[in-house]
């Protein structure tokens, strides 16, 4: 799942953002000693934090259905998770880094959702919509300056990206067998009801 938003918002970035241009969009951690080996041009998408979307979570269960409208079986609803990516561009000037950074922040402000037509595998088949924020203010237990404290490197202008991915919870349960004999129903008046107690009687020892 995580690797499926990791190729599908790469491809994005890429196709365009940076169509054309030959400029690799990376998936490495930026450390000081990463940054110390770019020589060419880059893109990088860090996936630094992992956490649900709580306002997301539902309760209750999902019923599922064969070709003949029957239930067939029932699953949680899906949890939804948020994947944060720190985007940063590498070059040797600024003003490129910049250009770069604005080229990325248009295409992602343009889909408010990863555009169904990108997502592959798991999540196609979900077939559920996966939203994105772009430069949103991060949450109060997090700051971008301890990101880069933790990464060993430099402070620098990047785009914090955050898709939220639904994540089915568990396996569906199967649901009861259909009921599929037919009910008898007898109406049983007064007498008969007496005739059967006479005959009860009787036969006791």
């Amino acid at each position: 799942m995580i690797h499926e938003i990791d190729e599908a918002l790469r491809n994005l970035i890429r196709e365009n953002a940076l169509a054309g241009s030959g400029i690799e969009v990376l998936l490495e951690a930026p450390t000081k000693e990463w940054a110390a080996r770019r020589n060419t041009p880059t893109v990088n998408m860090y996936l630094y934090d992992i956490r649900e979307d709580l306002r997301r979570r539902e309760l209750g269960r999902i019923p599922e259905y064969d070709s003949d409208g029957r239930i067939t079986a029932r699953h949680r609803p899906p949890r939804h998770m948020k994947l944060s990516y720190l985007v940063t561009a590498w070059t040797q000037r600024p003003e490129d880094e910049h250009r770069l950074l604005s080229s990325m922040l248009v295409v992602l402000l343009a889909n408010e959702m990863m555009p169904p037509s990108r997502l592959t595998g798991s999540l196609a088949e979900l077939g559920l919509p996966v939203p994105m924020t772009v430069a949103s203010p991060p949450p109060e237990d997090r700051a971008f300056a301890d990101v880069w404290t933790a990464l060993g490197g430099e402070l620098k202008p990047s785009l914090d990206v955050v898709v939220s991915v639904p994540v089915p919870a568990v396996p569906p349960e199967p649901a009861a067998p259909l009921v599929t004999e037919d009910l008898v129903a007898r109406v049983v008046n007064r007498q008969t009801r007496i005739a059967m107690s006479r005959q009860a009687k009787d036969r006791r020892p």
